[in-house]
């Protein structure tokens, strides 16, 4: 077996009934230890989200010499890509975010389960499907958001689409903001063109903001790395700057028509200009002006997403098991999957009624299952050092 190569195995590429070489035919390869060099385009074409994308996986460390790709063409077209780890006797796919039709999953399922005797269970982290119908045994939980606008075609319409407070509070904001400081100003830049020091100091704001709240931000150096390359790469940052100093910014990221929201942040000594708000909407409009198609928020229900248009997708974990057997065999690991699938649906279930009454009950609330999340870490490492 050489690199680059398709696996040599019979069950490794195969044909569905239709005929090959006709329109229409739907045939299937694995590229074993391998991502071949036409899935990059690909992987954008089909997708479009950076969760799904070399470039991400790249810097993220999802590329090694134990990434395999499987590949469905229906005639000519590639209609499917799955990047996948086999660990012991699981699959791990390593797409993320993206929709996936019952069908897709369907043949994945027989083609590994065919393909590899030894794997008893296939795993999907973080994406979207129909209501599914297998004939496997299989789990299924809400486990995190990705939380999107549709972007019309001007900004014009964006802001029209916009509630009537959102509208006013836009405008009230902006002006009061350039009476009080007339150097204020707003630049976008993209890939090669984004200053590196204000990215930094973007991120700095995040970590203070937390720190204000007694809390850790995840953006420590090594993710703050990741954000400098993977902005150089496909980047797009929108940053506000009064007297030439940085106020307020937006990382985001583009693949394809889409653009992804990592960060945004902003100076408190302006919190009362709804500064960073303000540079949220200027970075959407910025988006729309050079054609694109959605503005994913990712993760994280705020409440400004939801005044800025966006609309809640769930993204689900989806577990395969080869058969009732093994669903039985692996009950511990299936029970641990459902409660934690079950907690964090009673979690946002919970927030959101104490969103509605008051935010008083809502921080509680998080507060409350922040500790009770870190509580559960500090336990599960008591057990492996035990172990």
């Amino acid at each position: 077996m050489t690199a680059g190569s398709p696996l040599a195995d019979v069950s490794s590429i195969t044909l569905e009934p239709r005929q090959a070489g006709i329109p229409g035919s739907i045939s299937i390869t694995c590229y074993e230890h391998d991502v071949p060099p036409f899935v990059e385009a690909e992987l954008e074409r089909l997708y479009a989200h950076i969760y799904s994308s070399l470039v991400q996986f790249r810097i993220y460390g999802g590329l090694n010499e134990q990434t395999n790709t499987y590949v469905v063409h229906e005639g000519e077209k590639v209609v499917t890509i799955f990047l996948f780890r086999i660990d012991g006797e699981s699959v791990e796919v390593l797409n993320q975010s993206i929709w996936i039709s019952n069908e897709d999953i369907l043949r994945f399922a027989r083609h590994i389960f065919s393909a590899y005797p030894s794997i008893k269970r296939i795993a999907f982290h973080a994406v979207r499907a129909d209501a599914l119908q297998l004939p496997y045994p299989h789990q299924r939980f809400n486990c995190t958001d990705d939380i999107v606008i549709t972007l019309p075609s001007t900004a014009e319409e964006y802001l029209a689409s916009l509630g009537k407070n959102t509208r006013r509070n836009i405008k009230r904001y902006m002006d009061r903001l350039k009476r009080s400081f007339p150097s204020f100003r707003y630049e976008c830049h993209v890939k090669d063109e984004i200053n590196e020091q204000q990215v930094r100091e973007i991120i700095g704001f995040n970590r203070a903001r937390m720190a204000g709240k007694n809390k850790v931000s995840t953006l420590d150096q090594l993710e703050e790395e990741r954000i400098v390359q993977l902005v150089k790469a496909c980047g797009l940052f929108g940053v506000a700057t009064i007297d030439g100093r940085t106020c307020a910014g937006g990382i985001a990221y583009r693949c394809g028509d889409n653009y992804f929201l990592y960060v945004i942040a902003h100076d408190p000594a302006y919190d009362d200009y709804w500064i960073g708000i303000l540079c949220c909407y200027l970075t959407i409009c910025e988006c729309i002006a050079r054609g694109g198609k959605a503005f994913h928020f990712l993760w994280g229900r705020y409440e400004y997403k939801f005044t800025l248009g966006a609309v809640l997708r769930q993204l689900d974990r989806i577990i395969i098991y080869r058969s009732r057997l093994q669903f039985l065999l692996h009950a511990r690991m299936a029970l641990r999957i459902a409660f934690n699938g079950y907690m964090h649906k009673l979690k946002f279930g919970l927030l959101e009624k104490a969103r509605r009454r008051d935010s008083f009950s809502a921080r509680l609330l998080s507060d409350c299952f922040n500790h009770g999340r870190r509580l559960k870490r500090f336990a599960d490492g008591l057990l492996q050092r035990r172990t």
